[in-house]
């Protein structure tokens, strides 16, 4: 019997949250929390002993799963290919790619001059410009946030983010000598566009609330303090990107929302001119710009195309009056992302659930579709290599398929197999089996639910089943391949993922019908799914894992109050529970942006009723919870970590299940992502597994 008495009890200290309610666990919440996101030694000696204490009794409480986690690593491990290299990718003169060295946690970055040896074992003629390995081993945390290379391709800017925290710092490299360069850029969110002139790039950096609002310009050689604005968003709804076009002719400043987008530009040749807008901002319109010839090409809602339409516009008259439609709205097709070069235009696309790519001949407008046949798979689109050459890549893989990355040549419409996932322990695809079914939700709607196990499974509701669901910002699951399932498969388990409303992957509307005042879609739809495998005998109630991440948690969360004996376990990871306070604290990173999500619920009586019936904090109430385990990260800006240190609190104030198991592991010196290093994430990922399989 597993024991929850002696678990941490956390102090209570009665005040008032950010929503004005009553709360015990207030106190958890950081009140230098922006100092400790940059040093996480700052944190309050008395937060700090109960995440430790929670942190050694979740030690105490897995221990005797030791010998599983090491079991599973291993196995985990051994599907790896620890030699691994990425395909090349062709850049001008050179050819760019990542590859590791066997037990090596991080990647070097190399290149090689076109058209020199093929064969990625070949390194005599490489040039290893990054070693991240050798970086990464002085840093507990470390994340390479990207690497951008110049135009001359002498020099390379590379992120780097040693805390979790998401602040990266931008260093530069000449590849000439291997030396780096005296500048230095602080603050910022990694992303780095080179001008043409090498002398210039742009970055953006954040605010005090770790909000993306500015984007600047660097002279190379200068020192940061003298750097130039050029770009200051005032919305604090507002978030910041900057790319440079396929063409590399022009470098663009997105600033948009999540229903809402403004572009601005200039030519990449350029690089002291101001950016001028393509189209101002309008409410509820949303457009991404590529670049080819004489037009700019662009997807957008606009005119109710509500799952997007292609349009064309003169790059001297970009603005909306003169858009004209290229490739028409069609409803239930939902374009999620194009590519263009001189001669073709390839989009990604998702059907009744399912991606499928179409590329489209910019002369003769003749269309080709990639076809692909299992029940449910993933596409990736890479896009198109070179602007001048007719190349478009793309990857494929299913719940029972590795991933295979295609070279598609699209003059002659042949895809060649550059590369396949390999498993050096080992997989047989036919060994397994994926459905795609679709459930019926309580308000009659469709439901897909993917379903993958071993060939053989019994459907005779004995089976332990790993539910996964996420149902927010629009964001699709994919019904992808997971090397790491493998060992849940082959123990007899079920996996499944409830493409629940929220996400976009049967449209737009599919997004619209789980969010704002529709949010409860989101955790019927999901409950609905767990019932539709207990009802076609893959298990029974009370068998059922259910696992999220982020706004993901937050599902698990509204589920588990809702419903708690349909489960039998649930895995929160870095789990967005406490949405209520959260989302009245205008100060955090993410608050304003989320309004678009949630609705404000400063600002709407009806808003902040709703929010507060469902919130997962909120709503917990003295009834039997299931065994719960819950992540969180110190330096988390997306998910704060009291978020999930609070959640704990209260479960166990309020469970009456005394044979329940509620751990918290709260890692001290990483963010929302978790651990890095691809052989420490695995042994997180054994640590939760070891935790599924134990209390299955």
């Amino acid at each position: 019997m597993k024991n929850s008495r002696k678990a941490p009890v956390a102090a209570i200290k009665n005040s008032l949250s950010t929503s004005n309610k009553s709360d015990d666990f207030d106190w958890l919440r950081a009140k230098n929390w922006q100092d400790v996101m940059r040093n996480p030694e700052l944190l309050a000696p008395d937060i700090k002993l109960y995440l430790d204490q929670e942190n050694t009794y979740a030690d105490t409480m897995l221990k005797h799963t030791q010998t599983l986690q090491k079991t599973l690593f291993q196995e985990m491990k051994g599907r790896i290919q620890e030699d691994e290299s990425s395909i090349p990718e062709p850049e001008g003169k050179y050819e760019y790619y990542a590859r590791f060295e066997k037990a090596a946690q991080y990647p070097l970055y190399c290149r090689k001059k076109r058209n020199r040896s093929k064969n990625l074992q070949d390194r005599s003629c490489e040039e290893v410009l990054f070693d991240f390995n050798a970086m990464g081993k002085k840093h507990v945390y470390f994340d390479m946030g990207g690497v951008a290379r110049s135009f001359s391709h002498q020099y390379m800017a590379y992120a780097i983010d040693a805390k979790g925290s998401e602040y990266y710092t931008i260093r530069f490299r000449d590849t000439e000598t291997g030396r780096d360069l005296s500048d230095v850029l602080y603050n910022t969110d990694g992303s780095l566009v080179w001008a043409k002139d090498d002398s210039h790039v742009f970055y953006i950096t954040f605010n005090d609330n770790h909000r993306a609002d500015t984007v600047w310009r660097h002279k190379m050689g200068a020192k940061q303090k003298e750097d130039t604005i050029v770009y200051k968003e005032k919305d604090p709804g507002w978030f910041l990107r900057i790319y440079l076009s396929e063409s590399e002719e022009y470098i663009f400043i997105v600033s948009e929302d999540y229903t809402t987008s403004e572009t601005h530009m200039i030519k990449s040749h350029q690089p002291l001119k101001k950016f001028t807008v393509i189209a101002r901002r309008q409410k509820s319109i949303r457009y991404s710009v590529t670049h080819c010839g004489k037009f700019f090409y662009i997807k957008t809602n606009a005119d109710n195309a509500i799952d997007f339409k292609i349009i064309k516009t003169p790059i001297e008259t970009p603005g909306m009056t003169h858009w004209q439609d290229y490739i028409p709205h069609k409803n239930g097709v939902l374009r999620t992302s194009i590519s263009i070069n001189k001669n073709y235009l390839v989009r990604l696309e998702i059907v009744n659930a399912l991606p499928r790519i179409v590329v489209k001949e910019l002369d003769t407008g003749v269309e080709d579709t990639i076809q692909f046949f299992e029940q449910a798979y993933a596409l990736n689109l890479f896009g198109i290599l070179e602007f001048d050459e007719p190349i478009m890549r793309f990857s494929y893989c299913s719940p029972t398929t590795q991933t295979e990355v295609y070279d598609y040549h699209m003059q002659k419409k042949e895809r060649t197999l550059r590369k396949r996932q390999a498993i050096p322990s080992g997989h047989r695809p036919e060994n397994y089996e994926t459905k795609r079914i679709f459930v019926t939700a309580h308000d009659e709607s469709k439901v897909p639910l993917t379903i993958v196990y071993k060939k053989g499974l019994l459907r005779n509701n004995s089976n332990p089943v790993l539910l996964y669901g996420y149902g927010s910002y629009g964001l699709s699951i994919p019904a992808s391949f997971s090397t790491s399932r493998l060992s849940l498969l082959d123990r007899g388990f079920v996996y499944a993922i409830a493409h629940v409303r929220g996400g976009m992957d049967c449209g737009y509307r599919w997004w619209t019908k789980g969010k704002m005042q529709n949010k409860k879609n989101t955790f019927l739809d999901f409950l609905a799914c767990g019932q539709a495998l207990v009802d076609q005998g893959y298990t029974k109630i009370g068998k059922i894992t259910a696992m999220g991440g982020s706004a993901g948690g937050l599902l698990m969360g509204a589920v588990v109050n809702m419903r708690p004996s349909l489960f039998k376990s649930i895995v929160a990871l870095v789990p967005f529970v406490d949405v209520l306070n959260t989302i009245c604290d205008e100060t955090l990173p993410l608050t304003p942006p989320e309004w678009k999500e949630w609705g404000n619920p400063n600002t709407s009586r009806t808003t902040f009723a709703y929010i507060e019936s469902y919130s997962p904090y909120d709503n917990v109430k003295k009834q039997l919870y299931p065994n719960i385990y819950v992540q969180a990260g110190l330096t988390d800006p997306r998910v704060t970590y009291w978020e999930p240190a609070k959640w704990v609190a209260k479960l166990r104030r309020h469970n009456t299940n005394e044979n329940a198991l509620i751990v918290l592991r709260t890692q001290m010196k990483a963010g929302h992502s978790g651990i890095s290093g691809r052989f420490d994430a695995l042994r997180e990922t054994a640590e939760i597994f070891a935790f599924i399989i134990d209390n299955k």
